[in-house]
């Protein structure tokens, strides 16, 4: 299975290239952060501080790594499915191995954090609520 990244985490992990192998690490370790504890402005303005760019930019690319490794160890992606996901980002193969080991390193430990978020999906709790409408409604159409 491929991930479908969109134009948007595309931009927001353009910047990768452009760093050492050495942040790239760090940004792989503040998006693990990122996920155990919540973002952290302060983490953000340090390492912006640090690569004399921008607090976005730096809080783009740790959202688009952590939603990278988020969606690929949620699908449980193999090696090569990684590698051709991270094919369209047009990295070097230094690079999208980098990527490759963080994901190996991480994901079984991603899927634990991940097993322990709340499920967003919606759902219906009671569908007694609707009947009570339908059945009301139907008494006030035939009262007039």
């Amino acid at each position: 299975m491929l991930l479908v990244l969109s134009e948007d985490h595309k931009e927001h992990l353009s910047f990768l290239p452009k760093v050492d192998a050495p942040v790239v690490g760090e940004f792989g370790r503040i998006a693990l952060e990122f996920l155990r504890r919540g973002t952290s402005p302060k983490i953000y303005e340090g390492a912006a501080r640090k690569l004399c760019v921008p607090v976005e930019m730096v809080q783009h690319g740790v959202e688009g790594l952590m939603f990278l490794m988020t969606e690929s160890s949620k699908h449980m992606i193999s090696e090569v499915d990684f590698l051709d996901s991270v094919l369209v980002l047009d990295f070097s193969e230094e690079l999208n191995q980098m990527l490759l080991q963080l994901y190996q390193q991480h994901h079984s430990q991603i899927r634990s954090i991940l097993s322990y978020l709340p499920s967003n999906l919606p759902a219906y709790h009671n569908l007694e609520w609707r009947l009570d409408v339908q059945v009301n409604w139907f008494v006030f159409v035939c009262v007039f």
